[in-house]
């Protein structure tokens, strides 16, 4: 069944199948999807067992057990756990889904934060589709990618002979989102100038065209989304704090992909999914392997860098598993990319891990990264590096999980087997 495949190959260059638990360690699984005669694919779960000794040379038994219903299970239990395009089970996105819905009901402005790449454009949307107007126009327009020029004359219209080379009378983006919602992405962006104008379409609900002075009714509902501090900026003078709470009515904020780590398969099967139809591939998975590494990164560029690293990984894979070696070199080994010691992320521990930290490094430079688990350093160096790290973060897991560059989970089971 095996036969010419990448498994097979190693398994017989090892002596033995990759799943066959080491004495001390747990079991070792591993989803596989075969493909019937008639097309259709049956979902196993395969694991390895050592044999008793015995004359008839067979030493090792893969066994494989049916899983299609659990994988139906899935399948409709993940529904659950999207809302839109937005996808993710964690207690954070859950929270977020309720107040989506909460705010639909609402015509009031919304203010939704959170750093880039991580999906604000796709809260708008839910918000939209979910609220009173979700038969009207959705119009986004991103405010930080035109100059001052050019952002007044989208937002607002332009009459004919407004400026040169306005040959033609133009509806702006408020007019056109009538009945709809208006987003207004990078808010932050906007001059001192345009934050006064917009306060007042905002206040009187009417815009005046560019080279007109007839004002016209507007109908819509702003929503306004930001990667800033938009209340720092406000502090320091450079955002109008009027236009702050007129914006700010119901506020919506999205955490960063590494808090949410829990998202994480989840979301790579959905964007599989949308992979393999875009490359016109077979179904897509990842193993799990991969899948720890994925889970061990910190993610700066949220669920858009995660996009961006399957889409690469898919262009790599061969067959339809994504292994870790598919991936991006940074995933594997976020601080080589990064080309120098940040005391913000955890860095690589090589050879000499704990000595570094019996240096008395911060843990911050000292702490693991995500190729903590892979590297598999000594047992008496993985505990004195996570002791370490526990006691600079007083004995906070989660802190300590942080530096580490793995989950609370990952942290709590190397605990539980260096204990035990």
């Amino acid at each position: 069944m095996f036969a010419g495949t990448r498994c097979a190959r190693d398994c017989a260059a090892r002596g033995n199948c990759s799943l066959v638990p080491l004495p001390s360690a747990s079991r070792k699984t591993e989803d596989i999807a075969l493909k019937r005669p008639d097309g259709s694919e049956v979902s196993l779960r395969m694991s390895a067992m050592l044999l008793p000794a015995n004359d008839s040379g067979i030493h090792c038994a893969i066994v494989l057990r049916d899983r299609s219903r659990e994988v139906a299970l899935e399948a409709e239990i993940r529904e659950r756990w999207r809302l839109g395009g937005l996808v993710g089970r964690s207690p954070a996105m859950q929270a977020l889904y309720a107040q989506i819905l909460r705010a639909a009901a609402s015509d009031a402005s919304v203010l939704i934060t959170g750093e880039s790449g991580v999906g604000k454009e796709l809260v708008a949307r839910a918000l939209h589709d979910n609220s009173p107007r979700a038969q009207g126009p959705f119009v986004p327009l991103d405010c930080g990618a035109l100059p001052e020029s050019l952002l007044e004359s989208e937002l607002f219209g332009h009459a004919k002979g407004a400026f040169s080379g306005a040959s033609s009378a133009r509806v702006g983006r408020f007019e056109a989102a009538s009945g709809g919602t208006l987003l207004l992405d990078e808010i932050g962006e906007i001059s001192p100038a345009m934050q006064t104008k917009l306060l007042r379409v905002l206040q009187e609900r009417e815009v005046v065209r560019l080279g007109e002075n007839l004002p016209r009714k507007v109908e819509v509902r702003v929503v306004a989304a930001t990667h800033r501090d938009l209340a720092a900026m406000v502090r320091l003078g450079e955002f109008r704090e009027d236009l702050y709470y007129r914006l700010r009515v119901l506020p919506l904020h999205v955490a960063p992909l590494r808090e949410r780590v829990a998202d994480i398969p989840l979301l790579a099967a959905h964007m599989l999914g949308e992979l393999a139809e875009r490359y016109r591939r077979a179904p897509l998975r990842i193993a799990s392997e991969a899948m720890t590494a994925l889970e061990a990164y910190p993610w700066p560029g949220n669920v858009r860098q995660l996009f961006n690293t399957l889409e690469y990984a898919t262009v790599q894979a061969d067959g339809s598993v994504i292994l870790p070696h598919h991936l991006l070199p940074e995933i594997l080994a976020p601080e080589a990319a990064a080309g120098a010691p940040d005391s913000g992320r955890p860095l690589l521990p090589g050879a000499g891990a704990a000595a570094r930290v019996d240096a008395g490094v911060s843990a911050g430079a000292a702490a693991a990264s995500a190729r903590f688990v892979r590297q598999r350093l000594p047992q008496a160096d993985a505990r004195a590096l996570i002791e370490r790290v526990l006691r600079e973060s007083g004995g906070n897991r989660a802190e300590a999980a942080r530096r580490l560059g793995m989950s609370r989970t990952t942290l709590w089971k190397k605990l539980k087997g260096e204990r035990s």
